[in-house]
């Protein structure tokens, strides 16, 4: 695996350690981190309400929108990147996402299963895969490179959708 390659993939594992996140850490926590410091547990933190509201209102996304759609594409990406096969994805269902009880448990296992495609990975150059999930793009295979190298700075975008919609979501101090 080349180095650049090799930075990717910890770039990813960061990214995907700060999606579990979204949250300023709790009033315990504080005196021990620097204020906004996120933590795996954020999104198991927030309310059914917080992982639903959108706080920009009109035609914005929740944090619930965010992570689930973040988190499948990140998989998705990933799959190819390694070889494995895509797994099933409905990308438009990920926008009309509404967290319930237990939203939290099931973006960890989504976190869990992304880290788990990177988790003793060697990078084959001559891998292709396709994207099967979109439409028109399909036919069009990427190397395992670019499918690594685009999933992680989605997923990098997208964790900073998180912050920003969690701002919003913050009590005035």
């Amino acid at each position: 695996m080349t180095r650049k390659m090799q930075r990717t993939v910890c770039r990813c594992r960061s990214q995907l350690d700060r999606i579990g996140l979204v949250r300023r850490s709790s009033s315990e926590e504080d005196a021990r981190t620097p204020r906004g410091t996120l933590s795996r547990r954020g999104i198991a933190a927030l309310t059914v309400d917080q992982l639903n509201a959108k706080p920009a209102g009109g035609e914005t996304n929740s944090v619930a929108v965010i992570a689930t759609h973040a988190l499948a594409s990140t998989r998705s990406y990933l799959s190819i990147a390694v070889g494995a096969p895509p797994p099933p994805r409905d990308r438009p269902a990920e926008f009309r996402t509404v967290a319930a009880d237990g939203f939290g448990d099931r973006a960890e296992d989504m976190i869990g299963q992304c880290l788990g495609l990177l988790k003793g990975v060697t990078f084959d150059p001559s891998i292709k895969g396709v994207r099967t999930w979109t439409q028109g793009l399909a036919d069009d295979p990427v190397t395992a490179s670019w499918a690594l190298l685009y999933g992680t700075s989605h997923l990098g975008e997208h964790v900073g959708h998180l912050h920003m919609t969690l701002e919003l979501l913050r009590p005035a101090d």
